[in-house]
């Protein structure tokens, strides 16, 4: 972890983790520095990455395990190339479904939000200075290399964006437990509408100043007595129940 810190960002590259998300990678164009790989995964990687210039490097399983402090079961670890970073203006500019994520500090719900933003349609995601790295491994892993195709972008004047979604003409929704919520199922949006949905940390919700600068303020309608969802099962749900908006 110390040294993902330190040298990851340092060095502009992430780890990618299994045959399956490295292939996706590949697909997607990203630029490989290295692989390494157990002799049982060489033979389905061979074919995609011989023709690489990136060093290939073979061990067991046993010595990668070693090597790296945790188990690959999946045999295959490479390291890509980080892409230049969006500009969050650049993509409020080009898309209409955006989600908006305020301080998620849990790798795996990060890339449980960017599957969940590939499958139902929405175009990107914007994230908060606070927010956990989407092209850290376990939020590549967890995400099936959905990181690789849904565009995002940190926004780097957060307080200032309630303002520029407005600008741009979003209709933002805040998903909080506000008295003055709006149940999403009774929620009616012209499908002409540009949507940007907005949710806060696992631990504390939405910030006021999100849930006072929010078009509208949004809720699920749970049974009585339950007060929460994790969030990436809310970002899940919302985003069906608003897949047609």
């Amino acid at each position: 972890m110390q040294l993902r810190k330190s040298l990851e960002s340092e060095h502009g590259l992430f780890m990618a983790e299994g045959h399956k998300i490295i292939l996706r990678a590949l697909e997607a164009g990203l630029v490989p520095r290295s692989f390494l790989v157990s002799p049982r995964w060489l033979e389905d990687l061979g074919p995609h990455i011989e023709d690489s210039s990136a060093e290939i490097f073979v061990l067991s399983e046993a010595e990668i395990e070693t090597l790296t402090g945790f188990h690959v079961h999946r045999g295959a670890l490479a390291a890509f190339e980080r892409p230049t970073p969006l500009a969050s203006a650049e993509l409020l500019s080009h898309h209409r479904r955006i989600l908006v994520l305020e301080d998620l500090a849990d790798h795996t719900n990060i890339g449980a939000i960017f599957r969940t933003a590939a499958a139902l349609g929405w175009d990107a995601i914007l994230l908060s200075p606070r927010c956990a790295d989407p092209w850290y491994r376990r939020a590549i892993k967890v995400s099936m290399g959905a990181v690789f195709s849904v565009p995002f972008a940190y926004v780097d004047d957060w307080y200032r964006l309630p303002a520029e979604l407005k600008a741009a003409g979003f209709q933002s929704l805040a998903m909080t437990l506000a008295p003055d919520s709006v149940d999403l199922d009774s929620l009616e949006l012209p499908a002409e509408n540009k949507v940007a949905l907005i949710v806060g940390s696992e631990g504390h919700g939405l910030t006021a100043h999100w849930q006072a600068g929010a078009t509208a303020r949004v809720t699920i309608p749970m049974r009585e007595g339950i007060d929460s969802l994790n969030v990436a099962a809310s970002v899940a749900i919302a985003c069906w129940q608003l897949r047609h908006s």
